[in-house]
């Protein structure tokens, strides 16, 4: 299977930059996949249109603010793009420009952090660092790093205003657990009103964790599918939240899953185990058509980029020419597109 098949124009105004004021005012599109139709809503809609018989699952995970910019001795600018953790003060991360940096480099961060290179993981950019810090790392990121934004999100600006604006909007309302370098963006239309709402209906809620990772947004480079690899994320499910799917699959309930990086939690955890089990692991699963979806039966996510993983993923769940009819439909109707954009729900 070719990745071209997964390409589409997208006029450049639809790419949202900010997002609508309130959360749950952005547009919802929901695809019936039984009946192939279309209808056109808004994510307060949710409440009433999830069925009473489900059970929602959201990625509790939090965005670190991971971007930082350093100099060189030389006084040469470099952007550090923290990924993961690998172990005490030791980060995988993507360096630009990359050629300007070898290993041992120093880069000044701030007065309390540098950041050394020890070694190239990859060609295009991917680094083992160190961080030298004067205190507590976490602590430190939240006063000298930038929220990761897409690049497709342009910010000529950046005021602490700003900063502060999306260092609280690139977050769902419901995130626990630090980690991610990108938001699991379907669940940034929640509100707590929302989650009380749905709770009133006795609408079970769950939550599982996947780190958000360069597995999630890293672009297919090859030209067939199959020959594309997915980079390692963690991921973490608790045993009341495994006992929760696991009684809501034997009672015939539906797995509502919010957002790609839940379904590919869930599908992870069902390939490991053969069913939800509370755990630690990790995920390289690469969901695209075909594929036999064991644990979600509906999703709610976004808009997403042309000859991603992502749309590869929605795809295999609700038919590639079902989405990209979809897909037209949204550009027609002036839908917005990406991280903070409208979203689908797909049942």
């Amino acid at each position: 299977m070719q990745v071209s098949e997964y390409d589409y124009e997208l006029p450049e105004g639809l790419i949202a930059q900010m997002p609508v004021e309130k959360r749950d005012n952005s547009r919802m599109m929901v695809l019936d996949r039984n009946t192939k139709t279309l209808k056109h809503h808004h994510f307060y809609d949710i409440v009433d249109l999830i069925d009473e018989n489900s059970i929602l699952v959201l990625n509790d995970t939090k965005v670190l603010p991971a971007r930082l910019y350093g100099t060189k001795s030389t006084g040469a600018r470099i952007e550090v793009f923290l990924l993961e953790e690998k172990e005490k003060t030791i980060w995988s991360c993507l360096i630009k420009p990359s050629k300007r940096v070898k290993p041992d480099t120093i880069i000044k961060i701030s007065e309390k952090l540098q950041v050394r290179a020890i070694k190239r993981l990859e060609e295009d950019g991917e680094w083992l660092v160190e961080m030298l810090c004067n205190g507590e790392i976490t602590n430190i990121l939240h006063e000298v790093g930038n929220i990761p934004l897409p690049p497709y999100i342009q910010r000529k600006i950046q005021t602490e205003e700003i900063k502060n604006f999306d260092m609280n909007r690139y977050q769902t309302v419901y995130a626990q657990k630090e980690g991610s370098v990108a938001a699991p963006t379907a669940g940034l239309h929640f509100t707590k009103e929302i989650l009380k709402k749905l709770n009133k209906r006795n609408i079970e809620i769950a939550y599982v964790t996947l780190n958000v990772g360069l597995g999630t947004f890293r672009p297919v480079k090859c030209t067939r599918i199959e020959d594309h690899k997915m980079h390692s994320e963690t991921f973490e499910i608790n045993a009341q939240t495994a006992d929760m799917i696991n009684k809501a699959k034997a009672n015939g309930k539906k797995v509502v899953a919010v957002g790609t990086t839940t379904v590919r939690t869930l599908e992870t955890a069902f390939k490991q185990f053969g069913c939800i089990k509370e755990c630690k692991s990790s995920s390289e699963l690469f969901i695209y058509p075909p594929y036999k979806f064991n644990i979600t039966d509906e999703l709610i996510t976004n808009f997403h980029l042309p000859k991603s993983t992502l749309l590869m993923l929605v795809s295999a769940f609700a038919g590639k020419d079902f989405i990209f009819e979809a897909y037209e439909e949204a550009i027609k109707e002036k839908y917005r597109f990406f991280s903070y954009g409208d979203c689908m729900y797909i049942k």
